[in-house]
């Protein structure tokens, strides 16, 4: 559709026709877009959710000797899964950007209730 000179879509026009591997725009939809858009906002929504994650744990955690808020996953299980299904999915991210610390790569509900989550 690209070359068809008869085509009216202005999207399919504006694209450049080949990214190659290494070039900054490769994998990245293009500026502007409702694509670019969409990533954005969902990345600010999952920013918000870490923040609310990292709430819950100093409000519902102990301070330990150390310092640090620590709560078990079975605890903070009980208490984010009525904000959102997501628990251990936004753990992972909030552990990713150093805020959280956890053993283990994955947590399981009633497997790994146990498992102290400390908040950096």
């Amino acid at each position: 559709q690209r070359k068809n000179p008869f085509s009216s879509d202005d999207r399919l026009v504006s694209k450049p026709a080949h990214i190659h591997r290494g070039d900054p725009a490769y994998g990245r939809p293009p500026e502007g877009s409702r694509t670019e858009q969409r990533g954005k906002d969902a990345h600010s929504h999952v920013g918000k959710e870490v923040e609310e994650l990292c709430l819950i744990i100093r409000r519902t955690g102990n301070v330990g000797e150390d310092g640090h808020v620590s709560v078990t996953f079975g605890q903070l299980f009980e208490t984010y899964v009525t904000i959102s299904n997501k628990v251990v999915g936004i753990l992972l991210r909030a552990r990713k950007h150093g805020l959280v610390h956890f053993e283990g790569e994955m947590l399981w509900q009633g497997k790994d209730d146990d498992v102290v989550i400390t908040l950096l």
